[in-house]
C-alpha cells in the first residue's frame, strides 16, 4: 500500500490543512500504478510508477462548463455516460469539469516539470486565462519542488495554458521561472508557433518562449526524445503539428501524460470528438485512438492533462472505444 499527501484549503476559515490519501493497487493487474482511494480537489496529488514519482500541481480551481465551450460535444453525450463520468468528470446537468494543472515527474533525482500552466501577469484573449495572480509557485514549493530545483521543463505543446509559467515577470521583464532547468521544445512545435500570427500566438512567443531562448536555456528536440531512461516523449500530432505526450516506464509499470491529445474523459468513449482548438482534427483523432489503444493494451495509467477528480484513470475496451476506470472510493 502506498500513500499520497497534499495540502488543501478548508472551506471554513480558509485554513491550509494536510490531507493524506491512501493509494491502492488495482486487483490482479500487478503492473498497474497505484491510485488515490478517493477523489479530493487537493492542490497536489502523487502517483508512483515503479521508482518514478509523479506529482500533480493545480493552478486554479476546477472549471465547470458546457462541454461545447471546450470540445465538440453537447450535454447529452455527457449525460448518456453519467454512470462513469459523474461525479468526478461531469455533473448531473451535463456540464464537464476540467483542471488547469502541471505535473512534476521525478526519476532518479531528476525533476521534470511538464506543461507549466498559464502563468501570472500574462495578457491573453480569454478573460479567464488573462492577468492571473495565483499561488502556483507557492503550491509547487509546498509539494516539494521549489522552482530553482527543477532540472527540465517540457511543454507538450505551446498553447497558452501549457507554457505560461515558462517565464515570470520580474522588474518589468520576462525571465525564466526555472533558472536551473533545461527547457525542451519540439522543433516542429516551435517552428509552428513562430509562424503563427493568430490569436495569442505572437504574445506566447514573446512572453513565454523567446525569453527562455534568449537566456540560453532552450533545447530543441525531436518528438521522440528520451529525457532520462524512464521518461521519454512520443509524437502526437494533430492538436498542434509538434504536439507530443510523455511516457513514463519504470519497473514494469507505465503511465502517459496526455497533453491535449485528450481534453476530457468523454473522448475515451467517443474518440471522434474533437476539441475546439485543434490544428488538424482528423490527425488528432488518429493520434487519440493510437494513444488510447496503447494505454488500454498495456494497462498503463492515463494522466489527463485537463482531467479533473482523480486525474489518473485506467482504460477498459468498450466496443470500438473505451471506458475510464478511476478506481476511487465507492466505484
Amino acid at each position: 500500500m502506498h500513500f499520497c499527501d497534499g495540502w488543501y484549503k478548508d472551506n471554513h476559515g480558509g485554513l491550509w490543512r494536510r490531507l493524506v490519501l491512501t493509494w491502492v493497487r488495482r486487483p490482479d493487474i500487478s503492473r498497474r500504478a497505484t491510485m488515490p482511494s478517493e477523489s479530493t480537489e487537493t492542490d497536489f496529488l502523487r502517483w508512483s510508477i515503479g521508482a518514478v514519482k509523479i506529482t500533480r500541481v493545480l493552478e486554479m480551481p476546477p472549471v465547470s462548463a458546457d462541454p461545447a465551450r471546450f470540445i465538440q460535444a453537447g450535454r447529452q453525450e455527457i449525460l448518456d455516460r453519467r454512470d462513469w463520468l459523474c461525479p468526478h468528470f461531469a455533473d448531473e446537468d451535463g456540464n464537464i469539469t476540467l483542471h488547469f494543472q502541471a505535473f512534476v515527474v521525478e526519476s532518479g533525482g531528476v525533476r521534470i516539470m511538464v506543461d507549466p500552466c498559464i502563468g501570472n501577469d500574462k495578457q491573453r484573449s480569454v478573460a479567464s486565462l488573462s492577468m492571473l495572480d495565483g499561488p502556483f509557485l507557492e503550491r509547487l514549493a509546498a509539494a516539494g519542488y521549489p522552482r530553482e530545483n527543477i532540472d527540465y521543463v517540457l511543454c507538450t505543446h505551446l498553447h497558452a495554458d501549457h507554457c505560461g509559467w515558462n517565464t515570470m515577470l520580474v522588474d518589468g521583464r520576462w525571465v525564466p521561472t526555472f533558472p536551473n532547468a533545461q527547457y525542451l521544445f519540439a522543433k516542429a512545435e516551435y517552428e509552428y508557433l513562430r509562424g503563427d500570427e493568430r490569436g495569442d500566438a505572437p504574445a506566447i512567443l514573446a512572453d513565454s518562449v523567446k525569453p527562455v531562448i534568449d537566456a540560453g536555456l532552450a533545447t530543441f528536440v525531436e518528438p521522440d526524445h528520451v529525457i532520462v531512461e524512464e521518461v521519454r516523449l512520443e509524437p502526437a500530432p494533430g492538436h498542434t503539428p509538434g504536439h507530443c505526450f510523455l511516457v513514463i516506464a519504470s519497473e514494469g509499470q507505465e503511465a502517459v501524460i496526455t497533453g491535449d491529445a485528450l481534453h476530457h474523459p468523454v473522448q475515451v468513449a467517443l474518440p471522434q470528438i474533437a476539441d475546439n482548438f485543434c490544428w488538424d482534427k482528423e490527425l488528432a483523432e488518429a493520434t487519440r485512438r493510437r494513444l488510447l489503444k496503447w494505454v488500454s493494451d498495456r494497462g498503463a495509467l492515463l494522466l489527463g492533462s485537463h482531467f479533473s477528480g482523480p486525474v489518473g484513470v485506467f482504460l477498459t475496451p468498450d466496443g470500438d472505444a473505451w471506458k475510464a476506470e478511476s478506481l476511487t472510493a465507492g466505484r
